[in-house]
């Protein structure tokens, strides 16, 4: 299943009100709740699930506000870059590497603005905007939620 496909199913959620929704295919399972408690552990184990398959939660509910690393500019026009996971936000390939993107970077729905490292996977995220960044909302290795905005663009 792609990440667009997920994406597409959380916004049904929200929409229809659905708190829960679980998805079996032959070689996986995907189970996506809305609405947790900050309280609750976000993965749970599951003793139903068979070798090979990959427990996921996800919880569209209240996620933490970032600390920013750019003063906030309020511009209503601005896009947020969303986190589509919940994990490690990382803005180079490397420690040694260069930031993927930079405040005053230009980028097009393919550009990859950063890595998400979820369970031990290092997820590409794509900015699926065109524009200009103008702040980097995360700070390099801190965690990010779902929902959670880690960029501005001002749409070109």
């Amino acid at each position: 299943m792609e990440l667009k496909d997920i994406k597409a199913i959380i916004d049904l959620m929200k929409k229809n009100s659905i708190t829960e929704f679980e998805l079996e295919e032959k070689d996986s399972k995907l189970r996506l709740k809305r609405g947790l408690s900050a309280s609750v552990p976000l993965h749970q184990p599951d003793e139903s699930f068979q070798m090979g398959q990959i427990p996921m939660v996800v919880s569209a509910g209240p996620v933490s506000t970032p600390t920013p690393i750019a003063s906030p500019v309020v511009n209503s026009s601005e896009i947020d870059i969303k986190s589509p996971m919940i994990g490690t936000f990382y803005r180079s390939p490397s420690p040694e590497s260069a930031a993927y993107v930079d405040v005053g970077t230009e980028v097009n729905p393919e550009s990859v603005v950063c890595i998400i490292e979820a369970m031990k996977v290092m997820n590409e995220i794509k900015s699926e905007v065109r524009g200009v960044v103008t702040q980097v909302l995360v700070e390099n290795g801190k965690p990010v939620e779902f929902g959670q905005a880690l960029f501005k663009v001002r749409p070109a």
